[in-house]
């Protein structure tokens, strides 16, 4: 009866030790949604990425003033509203960052370029 119970034990203890194993093998981490980056890992993504530059026109759509790309036939949104104001109509190379997510360039520097 002794060796019986023994076994069992002993049963009982490699069973919990492959359960402790599996779960330190197998951290839980918290369900998130993939394909929405977190509030830091935005703002990490906007420190690493190089500024760019962008041409086009600087223009008006719905009360805002946007960069419209004619050749690429997309407008791309200004964070430097006063900055963008004094070249509204004007062809310029706007420099700075994009961020995909929003289409919004964080502008670093504007300046008008010749037609």
């Amino acid at each position: 009866m002794k060796n019986f119970l023994f076994r069992i034990a002993a049963v009982i203890v490699f069973a919990a030790g492959v359960i402790a194993f599996n779960a330190q093998a197998k951290p839980q981490q918290p369900a998130r949604d993939s394909q929405q980056p977190t509030a830091a890992a935005e703002q990490s993504n906007m420190q690493t990425q190089e500024a760019a530059a962008f041409n086009g026109t600087i223009v008006k759509e719905k009360g805002k003033l946007v960069l419209k790309d004619s050749v690429a036939k997309i407008s791309y949104q200004l964070d430097d509203q006063a900055k963008a104001k004094q070249f509204e109509g004007k062809q310029v190379k706007v420099t700075g960052k994009l961020d995909l997510e929003i289409n919004l360039i964080h502008v670093e520097n504007i300046e008008a370029v010749s037609s």
